[in-house]
């Protein structure tokens, strides 16, 4: 937005005209100016005046607002407007069937439990919004001269703001001072995005040089910057000083809401973002809610139960005018006349009657099915959650289920969409080979090192899972709010995992040949800088390898930090300090300047021998992590497993400012290298570089490094000589054989820049910076210029162990006839090694390779339709896919098609930020919580620790609570069809009158009372198979994607089954009462105690598993019935006149024919059902009623059939057991015979 303050003498006609011209720029951008310049104006005079405050409402409604506005989101609900209309219609006299008042009853109570309950979870962000509002702040006041305590609620736009160490920040702040001697400030954005390691921020440029503390009086620049956004990666603007100097602004400039400041003692910046337009607040969009398979074919049997409902009122309503008219002038004397007093024709007698039998038969549309499925699918996450086999002790972390109401489609899934990276593997890589300059480095005793921590770590495992939990260590928390220490305690515990891991990075064994040749460089190069001999005289291979171990050590974001407290940075002393120290081992000036020292914390050891031709600690058995030797914090496994590789050859990182990095090498020191500019990595480049000056040659040199595919694309074409060619040859070789071993490769390379070639890049480079429109896409084609005619000095190859149980949970799934896709980054020969040593693919099995541009063009465009259908028909026919060379947005593409074209259930899991768009289009995200942070995570439905988790959340958790909840909703409509057929056949006895022998009360209530708590039980707690045997037989897991429980004949078998019930409750009282003197309630009562006897029955024969719970809610249900029935007969003879139910109950209890009824009736009403499931299950049993049977076996003797069946745990892939050859798969999720694996190369 452009600056908001208008001239006062600008005429009406004027300002629109302005308003129009300004119009677009303010649709882009925003203008900051700092408030303390306008104490003393006026309101409307401030130009920061329109922008949003810090307090934040997250509340839907105020005391006044919330009875209008909740009612009218119910009335979102078409059931609930049905139900209201049908109340309001009982309101007119000429067709109501019920006493009004009662009518309203159940739908006032369905309304009222869930204003309650959103009331309460209102009232609950209104408590959590005032705890946060009422937090304090320091905000700089120009009356008092100095800063002053407020509430973040009063914090504006504008503002300055001092920040202190482990404070939370308050709002969007532009960072202009801080207390770091190196300008910098350190925060933890875990609350963000789950990234638990430290980033740096750093000062605006124009204030990096102050000699002073930050004045806020002395400031009067302006800022403008982009339009408040959720990017929480992106900040792009720039600041104009009263000289008319413009610097750029990054989002390393950006401190956002919601992070923590650490390692910096104070700060000062200036508002630009508040409330809800941080960029925390914009992402902040509540619960993910997502439509289940299962729930959108409910509606269409609810559709079919309005269709019911009109035929069966149609019905009523044409017999009703039939029976009228047989008396043609002869009115019956109990005719019911209209308004007028008149008598209504039979066509008008039958269309009151239609909307009568419409109130009278509305308990056919289920009212309590919506909130009975809810409370269902809410008491399913909460035992999901209590699951300790889901829970993670390594991590300290459990399975999260974000999306409530979509647990049943975990048992359809067809498809499984998976990353590799952190999501097969653990993520934690590890420096395993080298090649540099043509010559590979083996590292053999390195291997040999971690090939015995894999034997460690087996058998602690082996002995962590007899020994009990292990100890946890206590967190740092933050005084601000009780939310904040549950969240550090979080943080803190993922924090400190895996220290097997950090001890496998960090303690890396270095190749003896490459060692002494370091050595033997840095040697040369600390004797030419003695003499002062330029370092071109270096040969060249020695050369490379230095540049090597330099491009390892500073091409990255890794931040530095001390061994004992991990959180606090290194500080670096003067340049006084160091010469003192140095003075002897320097013989150039202008070297002085470059270098520094640790200030402390450093051992006499570190210095005496920092410049001896041998490490003193290296003895053929690695590094090891001691007291007072550094620790590194990288965004990425990647960086930090490089950098402790190089630190291993004596190459250590020990310090890194906005615009320097500090390494030490052997012989040389410390050296100061002038970080000019960093080029970050990008899905598209595939790459990083940065720009540095070196400090001994005062070139300025590009080093990169990335993915090879990109690298060896930009390699300067050797044109003089045969050497570089024959590296590039070799280093392309060597490459091959690492993807082959599984490895992750990355290519290093440099490149020297003249000083017009840097002069002329870098003027349209810092165009691109200060740019605001755009300028990601200049920065990107600026990087692109820089990165041609690159040197290449070698690679590595870096391991990524699988995840503990993979090839196990993957056998298990592709049984359970789930097909698996991995989408990877990685190049093709890494993935189908990987997919080998998970057992997706098979040695055995025939691979097809598609690698072609063109066939690979339907992952960019949408508009290649005949490539997505025979790319389709290809993968289907084969058993297992590889995508390789993924981009995050081919990805998602992939899982869109797959998804569109084959009409299919797909779940995508994935661990990292390139995971998000393929998780959020597939149908199930689940995202890993690991290395990469808690992006994946925050976008996804369900959150695992780990990837084998996913077996048995599928295989048991989704075929439960499919089973459960396709069972409970068939059942709901059987039971209502089954009581409003009861009202039905009695209208063939009271001329289609829209009367019922029923008392009212029943007719209210039996749905919403007398029979809602055991389907609830049942729907929370069944089991139709163990969760053992479900793990074992993972083919049972294919009732879910057929949706075997949940077909739309049975939704018709029910109904039917529910009218022969009806009929058997009906007329057996009938012909029992047919020659008695009993009144229509003594009549009607029994059946209403048959019907709800049956209808429980009914449920029992449906229930799999009994426990104690299912029998108290059956019991309860009856005694509730019988207190009712008892009290409501006994208090309100003359409550609804002519009616009169006094004592109806009473007399009946004393009536032997009662009780025969009660048993003879349900016994006749449910033996077909029970007759059929018996002979099913005997003669034609499913594979769910076999497991069930096998569970009912010893221990030893299932054992037995499933080692017979070979169906055991982990096994591969094998035949079907013989009582399982009946099952009939899908052909989506059917593996053919012919199936091949199929990997595929996505070229772009």
């Amino acid at each position: 937005m452009a600056r908001e303050s208008e001239d006062p003498a600008m005429t009406k006609a004027s300002k629109v005209k302005r308003q129009r011209k300004k119009k677009p720029k303010e649709n882009k951008t925003r203008t900051v100016h700092a408030n303390i310049l306008y104490d003393n104006a006026k309101g409307e005079e401030n130009p920061n005046r329109h922008y949003a405050n810090n307090e934040i409402k997250t509340t839907k409604y105020t005391l006044l607002s919330f009875l209008p506005k909740n009612l009218f989101e119910q009335f979102h609900r078409f059931a609930n407007v049905y139900f209201v209309f049908i109340a309001l219609l009982n309101f007119v006299p000429v067709v109501n069937a019920f006493q009004p008042e009662l009518a309203l009853a159940p739908v006032v109570f369905i309304l009222s439990v869930t204003a309650i309950k959103d009331l309460w979870e209102d009232y609950r962000r209104h408590r959590s919004d005032q705890e946060i509002n009422h937090m304090d702040c320091l905000v700089y006041s120009r009356a008092e001269r100095r800063y002053v305590e407020k509430y973040w609620k009063e914090l504006r736009v504008g503002d300055f703001i001092r920040l202190r160490c482990n404070e939370i920040l308050p709002a969007d702040v532009l960072l202009l001072s801080s207390s770091d001697p190196d300008r910098l400030c350190h925060i933890e954005t875990a609350t963000l995005d789950g990234e638990t390691n430290l980033k740096q921020r750093q000062v605006v440029r124009s204030f990096y040089d102050l000699d002073c503390d930050f004045n806020p009086l002395k400031y009067n620049s302006i800022i403008e910057c982009e339009k408040p956004n959720n990017d929480l990666n992106r900040f792009r603007g720039y600041i104009i000083h009263r000289s008319g100097r413009r610097d750029a602004l990054y989002k390393e400039n950006l401190l956002l809401r919601g992070c923590t400041i650490r390692n910096t003692e104070e700060a000062v910046g200036i508002v630009i973002y508040a409330g809800h337009e941080t960029k925390a607040m914009l992402n902040n969009n509540g619960p993910r809610y997502k439509r289940s398979k299962l729930e959108r074919q409910m509606n269409v049997d609810v559709f079919w139960c309005v269709i019911i409902l009109l035929v069966m009122c149609l019905f009523a309503a044409v017999g009703h005018g039939l029976w009228m008219f047989q008396y043609g002038d002869k009115r019956p004397v109990f005719d019911v006349l209209s308004p007028e007093g008149t008598d209504l024709s039979p066509i008008m007698s039958a269309i009151y009657l239609f909307l009568t039998m419409i109130i009278v038969f509305q308990v056919l549309i289920p009212i309590s099915l919506f909130v009975s499925i809810e409370i269902v699918k809410i008491c399913q996450v909460y035992f999901i959650h209590q699951d300790m086999e889901l829970y993670d002790e390594e991590t300290d972390s459990h399975l999260q289920c974000r999306a409530l109401n979509i647990t049943e489609d975990l048992g359809q899934m067809q498809y499984i969409f998976s990353d590799k990276t952190g999501t097969l593997t653990e993520n934690k890589m590890v420096f395993r080979r080298c090649t540099v300059a043509g010559v590979e480095y083996s590292h053999d005793a390195n291997a040999r090192r971690l090939a015995m921590y894999q034997e460690m770590d087996s058998e602690e495992e082996e002995c962590t899972s007899h020994g009990g939990t292990l100890p946890r260590r206590d967190s740092v928390t933050s005084h601000q709010s009780a939310r904040v220490v549950l969240r550090s305690q979080s943080t803190k515990s993922h924090r400190r995992t895996g220290s097997r891991a950090e001890a496998k990075r960090a303690n890396i064994t270095p190749d003896p040949q490459l060692l002494d040749k370091v050595n033997d460089c840095s040697s040369q190069m600390d004797f030419m800088r003695f003499h002062s001999q330029p370092t071109s005289q270096l040969p060249s291979d020695l050369a490379d390898i230095i540049d090597f171990f330099i491009a390892l050590t500073i091409c990255n974001t890794v931040v530095v930090s001390s061994p004992n407290q991990p959180r606090q940075k290194v500080q670096l002393t003067s340049a006084a300090s160091v010469q003192s120290k140095l003075l002897s081992l320097l013989s150039s000036p202008s070297a002085e300047s470059t270098l520094t020292k640790l200030d402390e914390e450093q051992t006499p050891r570190g210095l005496e021998h920092a410049f001896s031709p041998v490490p003193p600690c290296y003895d053929g058995k690695g590094w090891n992590l001691e007291e007072g030797e550094l620790r590194y914090e990288a965004e990425s496994p990647d960086e930090a497993a490089l950098v402790y590789a190089a630190r291993a050859y004596k190459c250590s990182l020990v310090g890194r400012l906005p615009d320097q990095v500090t390494v030490e090498l052997p012989h040389l020191g410390k050296l100061s290298f002038e970080l000019l500019h960093t080029l970050g990595f990008d899905s598209t480049r595939k790459r990083m570089s940065v720009v540095v000056r070196h400090p001994l040659t005062d070139q300025i040199t590009v080093y990169t490094k990335g993915a090879d595919s990109v690298i060896m694309d930009l390699i300067r074409p050797p044109d003089t000589g045969k050497r570089q060619k024959k590296i590039v040859n070799r280093t392309q070789n060597y490459l091959n054989l690492y993807a082959a071993d599984g490895l992750r490769t990355l290519c290093i390379a440099k490149k020297i820049l003249s000083k017009e070639q840097y002069a002329c890049w870098l003027q349209r480079h810092l165009e691109a910076e200060t740019a605001i429109q755009g300028r990601e896409e200049l920065l990107f084609e600026s990087a692109l210029r820089l990165e041609t005619n690159l040197h290449l000095l070698g690679a590595t190859g870096i391991e990524d162990r699988l995840q503990d149980g993979v090839p196990e949970t993957i056998a298990s799934l592709r049984k359970a006839g789930l097909q698996i896709w991995v989408l990877t980054g990685d190049k093709q020969e890494t993935a189908v090694n990987i997919a080998y040593a998970c057992k997706l693919l098979d040695p055995e099995e025939e691979i097809l390779t598609l690698n072609a541009d063109s066939q690979a063009k339907f992952l960019c465009s949408s508009t290649e339709q005949s490539l997505e259908d025979k790319f389709l028909a290809v993968a289907r026919s084969c058993r297992s896919v590889l995508c390789c060379r993924s981009t995050p947005l081919q990805k998602s593409m992939v899982v869109k098609l797959v998804r569109n074209k084959l009409k299919v259930m797909t779940l995508a899991i994935g661990d990292g930020a390139n995971d998000v768009s393929m998780i959020q289009v597939a149908d199930v995200g689940v995202g890993i919580s690991g290395q990469e942070g808690m992006q994946a995570v925050m976008a996804s439905d369900f959150a695992l620790p780990r990837f084998r988790y996913l077996q048995k959340l599928l295989l048991v958790h989704g075929h439960w609570c499919y089973s459960r909840l396709a069972n409970m909703i068939l059942y709901f409509f059987y039971k209502n069809a089954m009581f409003v057929a009861l009202i039905f056949w009695y209208q063939f006895y009271c001329g289609f009158s829209g009367s019922a022998m029923i008392d009212q009360w029943y007719l209210i209530f039996f749905n919403l009372m007398f029979s809602a708590f055991p389907q609830l039980i049942t729907g929370t707690l069944d089991k139709d198979v163990s969760a053992e045997t479900l793990q074992q037989l993972p083919q049972l897991y294919v009732n879910g994607q057929n949706s075997e429980e949940y077909k739309p004949y049975m939704f018709w078998m029910n109904m039917i089954d529910a009218f022969y019930q009806s009929l058997v409750c009906f007329f057996i009282p009938y012909f029992a009462y047919a020659d008695s003197d009993v009144d229509l309630f003594t009549w009607g009562t029994p059946i209403t105690t048959l019907a709800l006897f049956t209808i429980l029955v009914h449920l029992g024969i449906e229930t799999k598993t009994w426990t104690w719970m299912n029998w108290l809610s059956i019991a309860f249900s009856i005694a509730l019935f019988f207190t009712v029935a008892l009290c409501y007969n006994a208090s309100c003879p003359t409550c609804y006149t002519p009616s009169n139910p006094y004592w109806t109950m009473q007399r009946l209890l004393q009536d032997p024919l009662f009780y025969l009824l009660c048993v003879i009736t349900p016994l006749v009403a449910l033996l077909p059902r029970y007759f059929y499931r018996a002979c099913q299950g005997t003669l034609f049993p499913s594979p769910v009623q076999v497991g069930r049977q096998l569970d009912k076996l010893p221990a030893e003797t299932r054992r037995n059939i499933l080692s017979l069946s070979r169906v055991k745990v982990g096994s591969p892939l094998s035949p079907k057991p013989p009582f399982l050859s009946l099952t009939k798969p899908s052909p989506e999720v059917c593996n053919k015979k012919d199936q091949r694996s199929f990997p595929v190369e996505v070229a772009v």
